[in-house]
Formats: structure tokens, C-alpha cells, sequence
């Protein structure tokens, strides 16, 4: 005979195993295809760029220059009056490079250059890299890559004076949805900041900026006159003439072609990145060479120069120490230190000059073009 508590009992039990059965289901659920999202982002390692070199090994012939040597003048004279501007070779010596996934962020970037002015425009590249992503440090991997292909971007590309790359970011987001992942990946700045280098602080500023470079640029360019070795000296020397080293570190856009040409005040990053940006205007295949040099007080440091395709053959030019510091009295550089680094082959700069291929720590390693052993 069943106990009248018999029902009950068994009631409770199936309550009890009816409410365990969904909450097992809504568990399973949960991890297998409920929407689970998550986001990484990389930050770029810095990219090496300070100096602190200056070549201070001078001569000096006696004159009425003023003491700091600078001329507001080319004094070198073209004996052509024919005037060729053989267009623009800025390269893409670096891009080519790059694997298949460091060029696609690259070709994001180089794009959307007129929005980067923005400062805080965002480069969508969606679900592109979701082969990579997917596998084993696939983050890590596609961060490496970013690094890569900003390092070759602004190394190919000397008119980014507007820019500070260190501020900026990939974002990966990765949205799970019945077992299956998708991923958005963009270029941003941080949250409520932007990519502008530290000089500008609107559009305007950089479109009036741009407006200035471009008045230089086709001043110099208008003046290139007879054979290539002479457009040459005349950019090599319209540097040296109208720019003043700065031995502060702290002028305005003391790293870029906006303080080289505008401001007339820049370092070694400054001097080469706008013999390239000249030189590439006026048609010349050339790079930015980068990594330490020896001065002549026997002092190693980081320092940049560059590499310049004449007749089919490769030289080195290093504008920064063809432009010496002249302390202790009035005059003007004698030749053999004005033209000291000036198309010269390896066997006169690998004795001070010593080329690095890493430009950020774990970085990919690049290459350069390879130089003449001997002088022009």
C-alpha cells in the first residue's frame, strides 16, 4: 500500500530534476552559442628614432658669414638652363619587403593618408585576417605584422610630418555566435586622443603646414637645373645652407620635413627625411638609411643619412654631417667637410657609419639598397 506522502515526494523529485535539466541546458547553451565577445589591442613598440649625434669634427676658412655659417642662398651655380622636374619616385623600397598580411595594413594606411590628417580617423580592415587570428597566437602574430607595416610605411613615406605613429593602434574584436568567431580589426588612436604629432592640434594647421612644404618644395624643385649630379648638389646643399642643426632636440617638428623646410631647424631624421622627399620630387630613387654612426669625438649614436640611386648606381649623402656645428669663429666650411658624405660609396662610410636593420626592438629585420664600394 502506497504512503499518502508516496506523490509528494515524486512530484518534488521531478520539479527538482526538470529545473536541474534546464539550467545543464542553459549552461550548455551558454558555452556553446550564446554571444561572447572580446577585445586585445596592440601598441606599437617604439619606433627607433632619437639622436643625440652631431658631427663636430669642423673646419673653418676665414669669411664674413655670420657665426653660425648658415646662408639663406644656394651658392652653387647650374650651368644648364634647362629645367626637368622628372616627377615623383617616392618608392615603395620598404613595402616591397613585406609579406602578403603586413602589405594589406600598409595599402590601409597608405589610402587613407588624407584622412589620417583627421587625427583620430579609424582604418577598418573588418574581418580580413580572421585565417590568422584563428590560429595559435594569431594576435600576437598579426601585431608583429602591424609593427612591420607601419616601420615600411613610414619609411617609404617622408611627407608624414603630421604624424605620430607611436600613438597609434590595432584593435582586435572577437565576437563568438554559435561556435563561430568573427573578428573586426581596425587602426585607431587611443580612446579620446589622437595621432597628430605633438606641433599640430587641428586640420587647419596641418593643411597650412602642407601648403608651406609644397611653396618650398617647388622653389627648389623650379631650380634644378643641368645633370643629375648637379640637381642633386643643389638639394644636397640647399639643405646644409638653410637649415640650422638642432642641437636642442626640442624645435618644432624638429623630426620631420616640416621643421628641415619650414622651420629650418631640424636633426639627422630631419636632414634625410627631406633630402628623400626632395630628391623622390625631382625623380631620384632614395632612402632612409638608419643606424649608428661614430663622430669625430669618438661618440656612437642612433643617426640617419641616405642611400640615392645616380646613373644606376647607388651612393650614400649624409646631409646632417656635410652641415657641421661651427663654434669659436666666423667663416665657411671648407670643402672636404661641406662634401665629406656627399655621394660617396661605402668605403667611406662603413668607417663611421654602421647601418641598423631592426628598427624597433623584435622588429622585422629590412634591407637597403646596396651601395657602390667606391666614390662617385
Amino acid at each position: 500500500m502506497k504512503s499518502k506522502f508516496t506523490t509528494p515526494i515524486l512530484f518534488v523529485i521531478m520539479i527538482v530534476l526538470i529545473v536541474a535539466i534546464v539550467l545543464l541546458c542553459k549552461m550548455i547553451y551558454n558555452d556553446l552559442f550564446a554571444e561572447t565577445s572580446s577585445q586585445s589591442t596592440y601598441k606599437l613598440h617604439e619606433i627607433i628614432t632619437e639622436e643625440k649625434e652631431q658631427n663636430t669634427n669642423i673646419e673653418f676658412v676665414p669669411g664674413n658669414l655670420s657665426d653660425n655659417i648658415q646662408s639663406t642662398s644656394n651658392s652653387n651655380t647650374m650651368n644648364s638652363d634647362t629645367n626637368t622636374d622628372s616627377g615623383s619616385k617616392n618608392s615603395r623600397y620598404f613595402y616591397n619587403q613585406l609579406n602578403d598580411t603586413q602589405q594589406t595594413l600598409y595599402n590601409g594606411l597608405n589610402e587613407n593618408k588624407e584622412n589620417l590628417k583627421q587625427g583620430n580617423y579609424v582604418i577598418e580592415f573588418g574581418n580580413e585576417f580572421s585565417d590568422i587570428l584563428e590560429e595559435d597566437l594569431g594576435t600576437e602574430t598579426l601585431g608583429d605584422d602591424f609593427q612591420s607595416a607601419i616601420e615600411a610605411f613610414t619609411h617609404d613615406n617622408p611627407d608624414l610630418f603630421f604624424l605620430d605613429v607611436n600613438k597609434m593602434y590595432l584593435n582586435i574584436e572577437a565576437t563568438t555566435r554559435f561556435l563561430k568567431t568573427t573578428y573586426r580589426v581596425y587602426i585607431s588612436a587611443a580612446e579620446g586622443q589622437n595621432y597628430w604629432s605633438e606641433e599640430f592640434t587641428s586640420l587647419e594647421q596641418i593643411k597650412q603646414a602642407e601648403q608651406e612644404i609644397e611653396k618650398v618644395k617647388n622653389q627648389i624643385i623650379s631650380n634644378l637645373k643641368g645633370t643629375d649630379y648637379q640637381k642633386i648638389l643643389y638639394i644636397h646643399d640647399y639643405l646644409i645652407n638653410n637649415i640650422e642643426y638642432d642641437s636642442t632636440y626640442a624645435a618644432s617638428g624638429s623630426y620631420s620635413i616640416y621643421g628641415a623646410l619650414v622651420g629650418k631647424t631640424c636633426v639627422c631624421e630631419g636632414y634625410a627625411k627631406a633630402f628623400k622627399y626632395l630628391a623622390n620630387s625631382a625623380g631620384f630613387e632614395c632612402e632612409i638609411m638608419q643606424g649608428e654612426a661614430t663622430n669625430s669625438s669618438g661618440v656612437t649614436e642612433s643617426h640617419a643619412w641616405n642611400c640615392i640611386n645616380i646613373n644606376g648606381t647607388w651612393y650614400g649623402v649624409d646631409s646632417t654631417w656635410d652641415d657641421p656645428i661651427v663654434t669659436g669663429g666666423r667663416g665657411t666650411v671648407s670643402d672636404n667637410i661641406k662634401y665629406k658624405y656627399f655621394l660617396k660609396g661605402t668605403d667611406t662610410f662603413d668607417k663611421d657609419h654602421f647601418l641598423s636593420y631592426q628598427f624597433s626592438e623584435g622588429g622585422k629585420s629590412f634591407s637597403y639598397p646596396s651601395m657602390s664600394k667606391t666614390d662617385y
